[in-house]
């Protein structure tokens, strides 16, 4: 790595941390009920929440809210895959674009609901406009605002006592959509179009290609998409190859703007949860426990790409690892963005993540395995950071012989048995497909490569599904039947069974009071806990995971260090 791969590292650590509290401010503005923000909006507010007839003040307990949660995002799987299904009948479509196969279809809509935005398909050729704007674009707003929802209603577990409400789905939604996500959407919308981001709602562009022959390149509503698959951390773009495409991500200062915003809202809601706990310094500590890791999960992907290939240096081609990038922006430029995209639940690319060396991929897939705690998508990745720092705070209340507490509540049997259910859940619905993948012929099909890349296509889809990512290696055919249903089984499951986890985990601590903090209690938001909560990450993901990826990435290094190809 050069001093200039530094300097691009710095910057943009620099930009989340000063970013991330203002966000994070904002944020909690948008989940309150009254402030300047209220008032601007309250009249939208109110009709919608009347057509919805949810009235005003009203509350749930914690399984009321997960089944409102869960059956506004049915409803809202059932309303995609109608317009996917249908799209060949709906305006917006002057290419005559035909429907979507049903299994695609079906992967599809669960994969924008779930925040996941794996894209089975290529958008430009088998998706119309309306499609891609009414119909993606309407849940890449819901799904980010669902999991921000989440977090607001932990953080109002740990802030009330003895109650048995956690809040109102509907109203936490309509708030976030209307007050954080649409706000900061339009922004960087502008920005991306004064880039020469196209948005547009037909028409083509015609241009002449590398081999003599005319192309007819399909434009439509991309800055808009782009916008907002990067704030939400949904990641689908509108072009088949994403970021990577000069329409969708056309200079630096777009790639700049858009890696920014892939991180811009994950790295805020640990300063929102901390205010919204009603104690600032546990988001302080949150936002250091994400920050570090992802500091070291940069740094190795930089170094891992920028020092290249050493088969191809043997052969007299030196230089870092430039195989599935884009010149326009380097090994560099596509490292940070791929720890980025990785360690957010966000999946879009502006390279070829199957062209990265060995190392470089499996930083991606750790990312991805951990639950993408290490910042992670908006809300999800800080309510699965605190389930880690339930564990943590119990395993230090072992050591000592003392019952744990966590912001002044106490951390008991259910919490910790709730805790474990979710990363065994995630861990069940990772591995156990990848393993069916590997064995059975309708699994292997898929796979492009022989040897252990070919098993890291495997890890990487469905660590990326589990983890609502969206991003994969390019060699694996996900549009087949058997991983169509497959990866769409996962990407629920690694979605809902950690949002009932932690609303159930918030309604008991709702119900508790509140513990006062005494000479023997841990403090959470010091160096020490800090050590101890990355600690337990590191320590349960590598337990979990690394007999897979030592098949994989680790075994394909080693035979890449003694020149061997498969």
């Amino acid at each position: 790595m050069t001093s200039t791969d530094f300097g691009r590292i710095a910057l943009y650590l620099a930009i989340l941390a000063l970013i991330a509290v203002p966000l994070g401010r904002w944020t909690v503005a948008a989940a309150s009920s009254s402030g300047r923000l209220g008032r601007v909006f309250a009249p939208v507010e109110a009709g919608i929440l009347s057509l919805s007839g949810v009235r005003a003040g009203r509350e749930s307990s914690w399984l009321g809210y997960a089944l409102g949660l869960i059956a506004f995002n049915y409803a809202g799987f059932l309303l995609l895959y109608g317009v996917l299904r249908l799209q060949g009948v709906l305006p917006w479509n002057p290419a005559g674009i035909p429907p979507l196969d049903p299994a695609v279809a079906f992967n599809t809509a669960i994969s924008f609901v779930t925040n996941t935005n794996w894209q089975a398909y290529s958008g430009e050729a088998q998706l119309s406009s309306f499609s891609q704007a009414l119909g993606l674009g309407v849940q890449n707003f819901l799904s980010a605002a669902t999991g921000i929802a989440v977090m607001v209603a932990l953080a109002r577990g740990f802030a009330r006592a003895e109650t048995p409400t956690i809040g109102c789905p509907t109203t936490d939604v309509t708030r976030i959509t209307l007050r954080l996500l649409l706000p900061l959407a339009v922004a960087v919308t502008i920005l991306l179009v004064l880039q020469g981001v196209p948005q547009v709602m037909t028409g083509t562009l015609a241009s002449m290609g590398l081999d003599g022959h005319a192309q007819a390149i399909p434009l439509g509503p991309v800055a808009s998409q782009v916008a907002i698959k990067q704030l939400g951390t949904n990641g689908g773009g509108f072009y088949g190859v994403n970021s990577a495409h000069p329409l969708e991500n056309p200079t630096a200062w777009s790639n700049l703007i858009e890696v920014v915003a892939i991180l811009a809202l994950p790295a805020a809601m640990p300063f929102a949860f901390g205010r919204l706990a009603g104690d600032p310094r546990q988001g302080r500590a949150l936002f250091l426990a994400m920050l570090i890791p992802f500091a070291v999960f940069v740094g190795l992907t930089v170094w891992a790409e920028t020092t290249g290939n050493p088969i191809h240096h043997a052969l007299g081609l030196a230089g870092p690892n430039m195989e599935g990038k884009e010149v326009r922006f380097g090994a560099a430029d596509s490292a940070i963005w791929a720890a980025a995209t990785t360690a957010a639940s966000n999946g879009s690319v502006n390279a070829m993540h199957d062209s990265f060396t060995p190392l470089g991929g499996m930083v991606a897939m750790i990312g991805m395995m951990l639950g993408e705690v290490i910042f992670g998508g908006v809300g999800s990745g800080l309510y699965g950071l605190v389930i880690f720092a339930v564990i943590a705070v119990f395993a230090a209340g072992l050591m000592v012989g003392r019952t744990p507490e966590y912001m002044g509540k106490k951390i008991e049997a259910r919490e910790m048995t709730l805790a474990m259910l979710a990363l065994i859940g995630l861990a069940v619905a990772m591995l156990v497909p990848a393993a069916l993948s590997a064995v059975l012929p309708a699994g292997r099909a898929a796979v492009q490569d022989a040897g252990p890349h070919g098993l890291s296509e495997i890890l990487y889809a469905y660590a990326s599904a589990a983890g609502n990512n969206g991003s994969a290696f390019a060699g694996f055919g996900a549009a087949r039947t058997f991983h169509a249903i497959a990866v769409g089984i996962a990407m629920m499951i690694g979605r809902y069974l950690p949002v009932v986890v932690v609303l159930a985990i918030a309604g008991s601590l709702a119900a508790k009071k509140k513990i006062p903090a005494t000479a023997g209690t841990l403090p959470t938001h010091g160096p020490l806990f800090i050590g101890l909560l990355i600690g337990t990450v590191a320590i349960i993901g590598g337990l979990t995971y690394f007999p897979a990826l030592a098949l994989g990435p680790v075994a394909e290094h080693l035979s890449m260090l003694l020149g061997r190809t498969f």
